[in-house]
Parts: structure tokens; sequence; C-alpha cells
């Protein structure tokens, strides 16, 4: 069967992406031993990824508020 024959365009959504990928490097890297950083510094990419969604949902709000 086709793609097309049950309505998926064949176009993939979602994914790990930059931050996920990131996240998994340096916590194998934290596990194995190889960084000996704090737990924080390892668990950065999260906190940085939902700082940029925060920051990306404010700006939309105050958009539609504004328009």
């Amino acid at each position: 069967m086709s793609n097309s024959s049950n309505g998926n365009s064949g176009k993939a959504s979602g994914g790990i992406g930059f931050f996920g990928v990131l996240q998994l490097i340096l916590i194998t890297l934290k596990l194995c031993k190889v960084i000996t950083w704090s737990w924080w510094l390892v668990l950065l990419p999260i906190w940085i990824g939902i700082g940029l969604t925060a920051i990306l949902i404010v700006i939309i709000v105050i958009a539609t508020i504004l328009k």
C-alpha cells in the first residue's frame, strides 16, 4: 500500500530534535564517567528548550493581545 492511501503524505513529523540529541549525548557521557560535570549542567539543554518554548509562547500571546 502506498502512503497516500492511508492519508499520510509521506512527510515525517515530530522527532527528537537538537536539544533531545544533545541531552542524550550528555547523559550518556555523564553515566559513562567521560565528563565529570554536575547534573545541572548535564540537564541544561532541557531547561534551554523549555525556556525558548516559554519565550515563544509569551511572544505569541502578546502579539495576539495587541492585534
